[in-house]
């Protein structure tokens, strides 16, 4: 190119090259125009580097030669990755500018890894897998896997950009089958690129080891709880033994190190294993075995007491367990009847009859036998159980009871008769009292200085709960007196309210004739 410079006609008699160089070496890029005195400029990917020769901003860079002769060269010291780029020289006043050149910038990789290395231990019969990393080359790298002088073939490649988006990163895997290695070999991975031909090396040894091949025996096999069991702990290794640890349903037994173990056992060696766990300098083996024990019935699933709504379903659990096989029996407390051989015990639609206790019993045959008691409580209207016809004395203090058995407790309880309802407390010669027991409630009406109107009169005892309700008619009978005179008679009712149903009981007795007929009737709305 040429042009009119300051002091006549200008012409490049040198221009940059596009240059390979190798990161880390110095390069020139030359750039000389005889005649030319005016500003020159280096341009590194359109940028200027700075006005004539003052590149500052650039330590590594300097503008070299006799600049009276022309000479404006680029010196690079140190080429680095960031050099990598074009370059242009540019004389300013002469409107001149050089061919664009290419500085190509080669970095050689990492020194290759041997994942592993140096020693590879693998455990005999198993192949080998070798990986390899030749890491931030420009370009990627190329790995080669050598043995004895020898290139082995099969190798898989992978390259990948490193963060800069210039290097890049070689994985090499090699895999040996068992067949194709020896203890003792030495593997090569030799990594290369234009910026280091001849290659970098890393190399691993092979040591192919054992693990301990473990045996675990029990003595006796088969034994009754409570009996003297010897475990022996057999290992072959290499590298030889260095630990055995034992353990029992995974917690370790500290008081034993050796390779014996004797112990008295219990019906948890049927469940639990022993373990025994044998250590090398390449690792463990762990082996276990369970004991045969025969033991009695021992509870899993402890079966819970219910409370349930009458005509609802009642179900039981209960698990148990022993060796040899044993045999559940469900049963009523007081009955002979086998209501289930299941863990299970289901019985539909209860009725208050099936309350009670009941019983889970297990056998081992020729081992031993447990059990385990529950009770279930049925909920429904209260049921009242007394004597119908109870005594006093003329004169004296007399009292009638009834006995009310309820699940749930009754919300309340009333004593009726003629037009008089007494729930509690006292009115005139009359006073209620309720006691709670065990079984259930007694109410107790209490009459003082007996008259012989109280030996006609009809007494109702009710209770209610929220199933429903139930009422005793009961009368009162002179001690040592007849019930009534002969041929006269008297009607009243017994009857039980639940959920909207009502069951009526007709009772018939005898009475004064004078009395005419007496209907003591007392619905459960009517006493609310």
């Amino acid at each position: 190119m040429l042009a009119w410079g300051c002091g006549g006609l200008a012409m490049f008699s040198q221009q940059p090259q596009d240059l390979v160089v190798v990161a880390g070496q110095p390069v020139t890029l030359p750039c000389s125009i005889p005649g030319y005195h005016g500003i020159v400029l280096w341009i590194k990917d359109g940028l200027a580097l700075g006005v004539g020769r003052d590149l500052s901003g650039y330590p590594r860079y300097t503008v070299i030669g006799d600049h009276g002769s022309g000479e404006h060269h680029l010196r690079i010291q140190r080429v680095e990755l960031m050099d990598d780029a074009v370059f242009e020289c540019q004389a300013v006043q002469a409107a001149m500018r050089s061919r664009p050149a290419r500085l190509t910038v080669l970095v050689p990789p990492d020194d290759p890894v041997i994942s592993g290395g140096p020693v590879v231990s693998l455990r005999a019969g198993d192949p080998l897998n070798l990986t390899c990393h030749a890491d931030n080359a420009k370009p990627a790298a190329s790995i080669i896997w050598m043995r004895n002088g020898e290139v082995l073939n099969g190798a898989m490649y992978s390259k990948a950009l490193v963060r800069d988006g210039r290097r890049e990163s070689t994985v090499s895997t090699l895999y040996l089958s068992p067949s194709n290695i020896e203890t003792g070999q030495q593997i090569i991975c030799k990594a290369s690129n234009k910026a280091v031909p001849t290659g970098k090396e890393a190399s691993v040894t092979i040591d192919i080891q054992h693990l301990p091949l473990v045996n675990l025996s029990v003595e006796p096999q088969a034994v009754l709880e409570g009996s003297l069991v010897r475990f022996q702990c057999s290992a072959k290794a290499n590298p030889p033994v260095t630990l055995y640890r034992w353990a029992k349903g995974g917690s370790i037994i500290k008081e034993v190190s050796g390779d014996t173990y004797e112990v008295i056992v219990d019906h948890s060696f049927f469940t639990e294993p022993v373990s025994c766990e044998v250590t090398n300098s390449l690792g463990s083996t762990n082996v276990s075995r369970n004991v045969d024990v025969y033991f009695g019935p021992r509870m899993a699933a402890e079966p819970q007491s219910l409370q349930v709504d009458l005509g609802s379903d009642a179900v039981f659990n209960c698990a148990w367990t022993g060796n040899p096989s044993l045999t559940i029996v469900w049963m009523k407390r007081g009955s002979g009847v086998v209501l289930s051989n299941e863990n299970l015990l289901t019985l539909k639609s209860v009725r208050q009859e099936d309350a009670g206790k009941y019983v889970c019993r297990a056998v081992v045959p020729r081992v031993g036998a447990g059990e385990k008691e529950v009770s279930l409580t049925v909920n429904g209207p209260p049921t009242i159980s007394s004597t119908q016809t109870q005594q006093a004395l003329h004169g004296e203090k007399g009292q009638i009871k009834c006995f009310i058995r309820s699940t749930p407790p009754p919300d309340r309880i009333a004593w009726s008769w003629k037009e008089t309802v007494l729930e509690s407390g006292t009115s005139g010669r009359y006073t209620v009292e309720t006691v709670n027991t065990e079984e259930g409630v007694i109410s107790t009406l209490t009459m003082s200085n007996i008259v012989p109107a109280d030996f006609q009169t009809i007494y109702n005892c009710t209770a209610w709960n929220s199933f429903g309700s139930d009422t005793e008619i009961i009368r009162l009978k002179e001690q040592g007196g007849s019930q009534g005179s002969a041929g006269s008679t008297f009607l009243f009712f017994k009857f039980r309210v639940f959920y909207g149903f009502t069951w009526t009981k007709l009772c018939l007795h005898t009475f004064p004739p004078s009395l005419g007929l007496y209907l003591s009737f007392y619905p459960s709305a009517s006493l609310q």
